[in-house]
């Protein structure tokens, strides 16, 4: 993911968004396990967005969780 990261969250959907971008039509989607949904750039498959599903419910039962993607954070200029 590049670029700065925005966190949402949908109460009503239940669902928490990472968005480094908004999320746009030519992106692609692909589920991943634990019902987290990742849209990519079409070009360089990059994740740009994140979904996470029934975030509430997972808070619910732990207080952590692990996505199952790699990170490179690093401050904002």
């Amino acid at each position: 993911m590049e670029g700065k990261l925005k966190f949402c969250y949908d109460k009503i959907g239940d669902i928490l968004y990472l968005d480094t971008c908004k999320p746009y039509a030519g992106q692609e989607s692909e589920m991943l396990d634990d019902e987290i949904v990742v849209r990519l750039h079409p070009q360089t498959n990059e994740v740009e967005n994140v979904e996470i599903l029934f975030y509430s419910k997972r808070l619910a039962e732990t207080n952590d969780f692990t996505l199952p993607l790699l990170a490179d954070l690093r401050l904002a200029a």
